[in-house]
């Protein structure tokens, strides 16, 4: 310190001046290596980002023709789906047809039917005349015989 009365005020004062310029600097200079370093480190981020954004990116277009794939083939099972409900109206209608056609036919057999019941009757109802009637033509058979008979008898 004896030295520093020796020199002349003005140059201690532009001394320290000088020294708190340079202690700012060198704080400043920290400031900003440290800033830099913050700045590359945020650099390193930002890279790695656009990385994963780029994969993202890529793995969304992929999704996309996925997905168009996937429409296309849902497109494709609708239209099979629409033809087979029109197959299968076309078949409803026919199976409604048929069964029309089977109700008919089986009030056709029904009324065939109740034909056959009424000839077995009536054929029935014959077979019983017939039954009396040659029960008939055998008594008068039997009358004829015993007359013929009486008459060989007679004529004897």
């Amino acid at each position: 310190m004896s030295s520093k009365k020796n020199l002349d005020p003005t140059i201690v004062s532009q001394h320290e001046e000088k020294e708190t310029i340079a202690s700012e600097l060198t704080r400043a200079h920290s400031k900003l290596a440290m800033q830099n370093h913050e700045k590359e480190k945020r650099e390193a981020e930002l890279v790695i980002a656009n990385v994963e954004l780029a994969f993202q990116k890529k793995e969304k277009k992929n999704r996309a023709a996925e997905l168009v794939v996937a429409n296309e083939e849902l497109v494709f099972q609708n239209q099979e789906k629409e033809n087979r409900a029109a197959e299968l109206v076309v078949a409803n209608e026919e199976l409604v047809f048929q069964n029309q056609e089977k109700e008919n036919r089986a009030a056709e057999l029904v009324v065939a039917n109740e034909e056959l019941v009424f000839q077995n009757q009536e054929k029935e109802n014959r077979a019983a005349e017939l039954v009396i009637a040659n029960e008939e033509l055998a008594f008068q058979n039997q009358e004829k015989e015993n007359r013929a008979e009486e008459l060989v008898i007679a004529n004897a």
